[in-house]
């Protein structure tokens, strides 16, 4: 797995980086968000670690032009501890979101979790294509590809994680603990709105009027569900 690691702070990349290498990843770095975008631009990463405040441009604009073009899975680093930040990067396209200083072994495991979920699709390569047609969206869940009418829908990890969980289970309602639990693996410690934002997302991506969606339902007091 190859994953590029990118923060002004050259102490924290390199112990990062060591870390990284240690587990068996190849590990690449940069230390500014414009060098970051041509490098995912012109390499073939499995996970980017991108930090928020950078100079050049910062991580929000990084990610942002990165998801113009990849859906690699992007965790954000960052010092600042607001809900609003990590809001936000969502917005701009992140997959998670981890706040400094932070526990190494806590990466680690958002790590292996990230990689564990987007790499699924090789594992059992020979088996028969799946996929999942519900509402005129599909789900290839081999070559994990949304389309809706047809169209290829361009979706982050995350953001495909979720919809293959609602699309598996139909009706069925998930709570937004049930979800953060289920997709992401662990808790914000009662700050779910990522959920939110992905749900939002996904509306965006996948119905004809998100405003007045038709698929991805919400259950008011209780959650979200796919009515198919």
């Amino acid at each position: 797995m190859k994953i590029l690691v990118v923060d002004d702070e050259r102490l924290l990349v390199k112990g990062i980086k060591f870390n990284l290498e240690n587990e068996g990843y190849q590990v690449e770095t940069a230390f500014d968000g414009r060098t970051a975008v041509d490098l995912a631009r012109s390499n073939s990463y499995d996970l980017i670690i991108l930090d928020l405040m950078m100079p050049e441009i910062d991580g929000l604009e990084a990610c942002v032009k990165i998801r113009e073009f990849s859906n690699v899975p992007i965790i954000m680093l960052t010092a600042r501890g607001e809900d609003t930040d990590k809001i936000i990067g969502f917005e701009c396209g992140a997959d998670d979101y981890v706040t400094k200083p932070f526990n190494i072994l806590e990466l680690k495991a958002r790590i292996r979790a990230m990689l564990r979920r987007a790499g699924s699709a090789a594992v059992g390569s020979g088996k028969q294509a799946a996929s999942i047609t519900l509402g005129g969206i599909t789900l290839d869940m081999d070559q994990r590809i949304a389309l809706r009418g047809g169209e290829s829908v361009e979706l982050t990890a995350k953001e495909y994680d979720l919809i293959e969980l609602l699309m598996k289970n139909p009706r069925r309602v998930y709570s937004r603990e049930n979800l953060m639990d289920a997709v992401w693996g662990y808790s914000y410690a009662g700050d779910y709105r990522t959920v939110d934002v992905h749900i939002r997302r996904l509306r965006e991506k996948l119905e004809e009027n998100p405003a007045a969606p038709e698929h991805i339902l919400t259950k008011w007091g209780v959650g979200y569900y796919f009515k198919g």
